[in-house]
C-alpha cells in the first residue's frame, strides 16, 4: 500500500508562480524581490519588525547565539525535550549546553528548573533557547520574566510552531530573537530554508551581513568577520512565499487531524499534573491513549499530533507496539523526542531534570499528522489501531 508518511509536504498551487518569476526575471542568486516579500510576509504574520530568511533553521540559532555575544567556554541553556538541532549550534561555537527538563502542562522548558539554573550558575549564562514542541507553545511569560530578572537573552525556537499563539500573540515573537524553521516536514515549507526573527533591527542587519559571508562594503571581496553561506536562495523564497498563501489553511488542517484522533482514540487528557495518567477526566471511555490539553488562551497549530499510551489500560500494548503497527501496514510514526541529556552526544553535559522529558519519551508517539492526508488514510490508521486494541481485548478474554 501507498506510505502514509509522519508529515509531508503540502504544495498549495501558487508557489510555481513565484518559482517561475524568479526564472522569468533571472533573479536566481540568493537576494531579489521572493526574498524581500518573503520576509515581509512573515514580519506581517508575526507582529516582529524584522526578518532574515535563511538556509535553515538550525543556521537561524547559530546566528541568533553569535548574536548574543555567546563565546567559547560560555553556557546556554536550552530545553533538553528537543531536536538536536536545537542544541548543536551551541556545540558550533564552543560552548556549553545546559539542560533544563519540561514541565507536564505544555511539555516545554520547566519554568521553576530554569529559574533554579540561572540562580545556580550566574553570569555563565549567556543564552536561553526556549522551544515551542509539536507546535505547543511553552509558558514564554514565566520564562521570559525569569529570564529578564538575570538579564540573559531568550532565543525562541519556533520552528514547529509557525500558526501557534499565546493570548493571540503569535509564536515567533517571543524574546530577543526567534527562529523559524521550513523544512520538507514543517508546516510550510520551502524544501529547506529558516529565519532569524527579531524586533531589533541591528540585530537583523547583523544576521544577514554574517549570512552572506561577512563581507565588507569594499570594491574588491574583504572581510573581517567570519561568515558563513547562510542566505535563502530568492528560487526557494519563491516557495516560502507561495506556502504563507495556505499557511492558515494548514493549521486548520493539523487541528482536524488532532480532532479526528482524540474523538476516535479515548477522549483522554494528559492530566499535566507530573508522571502519571489519569483517566477519570476522559470524556468517554478511555482507552488508555492520551493527548496534550492546549492550556488556556494557548493555541497549538498541532504541527504533529502526539499522543502518550499507558499499557497498564491498554492491555499491555505499548507505543512501541502501535509504532511496529503501523509500520507493517507502510505507516510512518515516530517516537516523542528522546531528551538530549539522555543523547549520546551530551550525556556529560549539566542537565536539571525531573523525569518529565523521559516519561513522555517512553509512552510517547507522534502519529501522522499531515496537512493533506485524506479520509481514506486517517482510515487506514485507525483500522489498524483498532485492529491491534481488539486483538489484546480478545488475547485478555481468553486468559480470563
Amino acid at each position: 500500500m501507498e506510505r502514509i508518511y509522519l508529515s509531508s509536504p503540502h504544495m498549495g498551487g501558487q508557489e510555481v508562480d513565484y518559482v517561475n518569476e524568479a526564472f522569468e526575471t533571472n533573479w536566481i542568486a540568493p537576494l531579489g524581490p521572493n526574498v524581500n516579500n518573503f520576509e515581509g510576509d512573515l514580519q506581517k504574520y508575526t507582529g516582529r519588525k524584522h526578518a532574515a530568511v535563511l538556509t535553515s533553521g538550525t543556521a537561524a540559532i547559530h546566528l541568533g547565539l553569535i548574536l548574543s555575544g555567546v563565546k567559547p567556554g560560555d553556557e546556554v541553556i536550552c530545553q533538553s525535550f528537543t531536536f538536536a538541532a536545537s542544541a548543536n549550534p551551541i556545540k558550533y561555537l564552543g560552548a556549553k549546553p545546559v539542560f533544563v527538563d519540561s514541565e507536564p502542562t505544555t511539555w516545554n522548558m520547566d519554568p521553576a528548573l530554569l529559574e533554579q539554573a540561572l540562580s545556580e550558575r550566574g553570569d555563565k549564562v549567556k543564552a536561553i533557547i526556549v522551544v515551542h514542541l509539536y507546535g505547543m507553545p511553552a509558558q514564554m511569560n514565566k520564562i521570559l520574566t525569569i529570564a529578564e530578572a538575570y538579564g540573559i537573552p531568550v532565543i525562541e525556537d519556533s520552528a514547529e510552531a509557525l500558526g501557534s499563539s499565546i493570548e493571540s500573540r503569535k509564536c515567533g515573537s517571543f524574546g530577543i530573537m526567534s527562529v523559524l524553521s521550513f523544512n520538507g516536514n514543517k508546516i510550510i515549507t520551502t524544501s529547506g530554508g529558516g529565519a532569524l526573527l527579531s524586533d531589533d533591527e541591528a540585530l537583523v542587519k547583523k544576521a544577514r551581513f554574517l549570512a552572506t559571508q561577512a563581507r565588507d562594503e569594499a570594491p574588491h571581496y574583504q572581510h573581517s568577520s567570519v561568515g558563513y553561506n547562510y542566505r535563502m536562495s530568492n528560487v526557494v523564497a519563491g516557495i516560502g512565499r507561495g506556502q504563507m498563501n495556505a499557511l492558515d489553511d494548514r493549521v486548520e488542517a493539523r487541528r482536524k487531524n488532532h480532532e479526528f484522533y482524540f474523538k476516535n482514540l479515548g477522549k483522554t487528557w494528559y492530566n499535566g499534573n507530573g508522571l502519571d495518567f489519569d483517566s477519570a477526566g476522559s470524556e468517554g471511555s478511555p482507552t488508555g491513549v492520551y493527548f496534550l490539553k492546549e492550556p488556556d488562551g494557548f493555541f497549538s497549530n498541532r504541527w504533529l499530533t502526539a499522543i502518550l499510551m499507558n499499557p497498564e489500560e491498554t492491555g499491555g500494548i505499548t507505543r512501541e507496539d502501535l509504532r511496529l503497527a503501523l509500520e507493517s501496514e507502510n505507516i510512518e510514526s515516530r517516537p516523542l523526542w528522546k531528551p538530549m541529556h539522555m543523547q549520546p552526544l551530551y550525556e556529560e553535559s549539566d542537565s536539571y531534570t525531573n523525569g518529565v522529558s523521559e516519561f513522555l519519551f517512553k509512552y510517547g508517539l507522534c502519529l501522522p499528522s499531515g496537512s493533506n492526508m485524506t479520509d481514506d488514510e486517517r482510515n487506514r490508521i485507525m483500522s489498524v489501531l483498532n485492529s491491534l486494541l481488539k486483538k489484546r481485548e480478545l488475547e485478555s478474554e481468553r486468559k480470563a
